[in-house]
């Protein structure tokens, strides 16, 4: 039989494309994160829960949205 396919689905390019914009911004959230967990270990309690949560919530998940 004769199926006919979607442009998405016989596209070679896929919708996901990762851009230096991506890897810029997963590598300033895993930079928030260790320095985070480093400032944790420290004893800090306001400054390291701050870039935990910027790193966790705001700059991955834009890295994959982005």
């Amino acid at each position: 039989m004769n199926e006919r396919r979607s442009a998405s689905e016989t596209s070679p390019q896929s919708s996901l494309r990762f851009t230096v914009r991506n890897a810029a911004l997963g590598a300033a959230g895993l930079a928030c994160l260790v320095f985070g967990y480093a400032l944790l270990a420290g004893g800090s309690t306001t400054a390291a829960p701050l870039l935990l949560v910027l790193g966790y919530v705001v700059l991955i998940p834009a890295a994959l949205i982005a």
